[in-house]
Formats: structure tokens, C-alpha cells, sequence
């Protein structure tokens, strides 16, 4: 038995060194995480002191956003991101923006909304309307038409000229930081993004100006005259013909007759149309068109679908009207 003693000894001591080694250890780690968490909190009251935030701190809001139409409406969702929430009132394709009638529920979306963005220049006469029914100090409205110096009798159609939308996007991202200051810089970056996402469809709009600069076409509606002007084509058509098809009224019968012959005798490449609107005189016209064999292009006053963004909206009509013009 006594020989087996010293064995029993040497095992017993390691035991014991480990049990206490352990303690140590556990002791030594509580010790660590402590003078961690002291660290953190002093960094975290001289940052408090400086003034500092978190990454990605802002004032938390969301801007109740109302757009009169949907292609000033998906430009702001897109320059406001998850800090906005935008409602635009007109985006069914088959309604004629001019002739839209407001209802209570387009009342209460102005009532209640911190910025609210009209085209103006007598295209949406019933948000002017709606604002002057519902008043608000608090409320911010851009009407871009009086930032574009733009009137009542001016073509309305602003979102067709390319450098108009940036300078609207522009004025967006500004009211935005105005009235959000605390998510400024998160703006700055939507703006940036937004700018990014247009690339395709200003080098869709250089391409054609490139390859089609002077290129005569027609087009039914005043709708298309700003982006024939960015496009370089030559738009021949009557304008007071245009003119009056875009404001639901009958043209003067010189004006369409001019506007059959330049059909008839092919004295036009392609013909635009307003797909949003459908007389009589403009069917004839497209049949005529037709008939001779001249490339008919639609365009749309409202962003079709209305679940695609402005830019691709845009692109896709550039890229028919390219086809268009490469079959002459």
C-alpha cells in the first residue's frame, strides 16, 4: 500500500494547480472586459461631448411627399430614398393629366403632406386648387414650372427636356436638406445615385443626336417638342396643330392638312404620338402614316408602367424611337 502512496500524492498536486490556474484565468478575463467596457464609455461621453453621432444617425422622419403626377413623383421617391413617402395622384395611363378631376381623398393627401411638387404652368390647375383649399404654414411646394420660368401658355411638359429633370432633381434634393437637415448628407448621396441611374438615358438621347441631328419627324402632340429639341431632329409639324391636340381642342384646318402632306409625301421620317390621347384627326394621321409606310412611335404622358422608374420609362420610348429611325 505504501508504494502506492507517492503516486496517489503526485496526482492529487497537478489537480490542484489546474483549479487554481483556472481562477486565475477567469479573474484575469473579468478583469479585461471591465477596463474594455470603461474605455467604451469614456470614448463614448468625449464623442457625446464633440458633438458626434453614429454612423448613419438622422432625424428619423419620414416627408409625407405629394407629387401631382408620377414622373416628378418617382424622381422624388428616388431622391428621398427610405426617408420620404411619396404619393403621386395621377398615374393612370388612360387619364388625361389636363382634363383630371381631384377627389377627397387627393384633399387629404395635400392636407397632410410636408411637401408637395406640381408641375404648374396650367397642366395641374387642380393641385393649385387643393393647396389653396387646404392652406398649411408648414407645408413646402415646388411648382416647377415657376422654377423653370415657365407660364400658363408655355407646352407644360417639362419631364421631356433633359436638362430640366436634373435641374428639378436638383431643386428636390435641396428642399429635401431643408427640411430634413439631419439626413443631409444621406440626400447628397440619393442625389448622387439618382444622377448615376440617368446615365443610360442621356447617352441614349447623345446617340441618337449623333447618328439623326436634323432628321425631320412629326409628332401629334406638343408632348414631344422639348425632347426633339435634346435630339436634334428636325420637328416639322404645324405647332399650332400640336398645340391644339395637346389642349384637347380642334386645329385650324390649314394646319392639318399641311400636316397629311407631309405624311403623304414622306416629308417625315417617323411619327410621334401622344398614346394618352385619341381624336379622330390623330388616328388618320397614324393610319395615314401607316399606309406609307412611315415608322409610328408611341409616347406616353405618364410613366408606363406606372411600377417603372422615370429613367426607364424614358429609355425604353428613346430606344423604340431609335429603331424607328434606323428602319429609314
Amino acid at each position: 500500500m505504501r508504494a502506492h502512496e507517492p503516486t496517489f500524492v503526485r496526482a492529487s498536486a497537478p489537480r490542484a494547480a489546474s483549479a487554481a490556474h483556472v481562477r486565475y484565468d477567469t479573474q484575469y478575463q473579468m478583469t479585461r472586459v471591465i477596463k474594455s467596457l470603461v474605455v467604451a464609455t469614456l470614448v463614448g461621453i468625449v464623442l457625446t461631448a464633440c458633438g458626434a453621432a453614429p454612423t448613419g444617425a438622422g432625424s428619423g422622419q419620414t416627408l409625407q411627399v405629394i407629387a401631382g403626377e408620377n414622373f416628378w413623383g418617382s424622381i422624388a421617391a428616388q431622391l428621398g430614398g427610405s426617408h420620404v413617402s411619396v404619393t403621386s395622384i395621377v398615374t393612370n395611363p388612360n387619364t388625361d393629366p389636363h382634363e383630371y378631376e381631384s377627389s377627397a381623398t387627393d384633399a387629404r393627401a395635400f392636407a397632410t403632406a410636408d411637401y408637395v411638387i406640381l408641375n404648374g404652368a396650367g397642366y395641374d390647375d387642380w393641385g393649385q386648387k387643393l393647396l389653396s383649399a387646404n392652406p398649411s404654414s408648414s407645408r413646402k411646394v415646388l411648382t416647377v414650372a415657376d422654377l423653370l420660368n415657365q407660364k400658363a401658355g408655355d407646352n407644360p411638359h417639362f419631364w421631356y427636356n433633359p436638362n430640366w429633370v436634373e435641374k428639378v432633381a436638383d431643386r428636390i434634393t435641396a428642399d429635401y436638406q431643408a427640411r430634413d437637415s439631419a439626413d443631409s448628407a444621406y440626400f447628397t448621396q440619393q442625389r448622387d445615385t439618382f444622377r448615376s441611374a440617368l446615365k443610360p438615358y442621356h447617352d441614349a438621347i447623345a446617340q441618337i443626336r449623333a447618328k439623326y441631328t436634323g432628321v425631320p419627324m412629326g409628332s401629334t402632340e406638343s408632348i414631344f417638342v422639348y425632347m426633339a429639341q435634346a435630339l436634334g431632329v428636325n420637328l416639322v409639324s404645324p405647332p399650332e396643330f400640336m398645340q391644339a391636340i395637346s389642349e384637347g381642342t380642334d386645329p385650324p384646318a390649314q394646319t392639318v392638312a399641311e400636316f397629311q402632306n407631309q405624311v403623304s409625301n414622306h416629308l417625315i421620317k417617323v411619327l410621334v404620338y401622344n398614346t394618352q390621347t385619341s381624336t379622330p384627326i390623330t388616328e388618320n394621321l397614324k393610319q395615314l402614316a401607316a399606309k406609307n409606310s412611315i415608322p409610328i412611335v408611341g409616347i406616353s404622358e405618364t410613366v408606363e408602367p406606372t411600377t417603372a422608374a422615370f429613367q426607364d420609362w424614358q429609355l425604353k420610348q428613346l430606344n423604340l424611337l431609335q429603331a424607328a429611325l434606323s428602319r429609314q
